[in-house]
């Protein structure tokens, strides 16, 4: 089970973080972050974050052995 958890919120946090992005960027619709500069900013971050924490996750998982 090591490293599932973190892979999971490695997963949501970059799927979260495209949907920030596009839905601030205008490109989704019908949203209260729609053409929303600061959700259009932090997406990106909220990716890397994901996307650090899937490395985290898959280096766990492979230094198991």
């Amino acid at each position: 089970m090591r490293g599932w958890f973190r892979l999971t919120v490695g997963l949501l946090a970059v799927v979260l973080g495209a949907l920030w992005t596009v839905q601030g960027l205008g490109y989704v619709g019908d949203s209260v972050l729609t053409d929303q500069r600061p959700a259009a900013a932090v997406g990106p971050v909220v990716v890397l974050i994901g996307l650090v924490a899937l490395w985290w996750g898959m280096r766990a998982r492979r230094s198991r052995g």
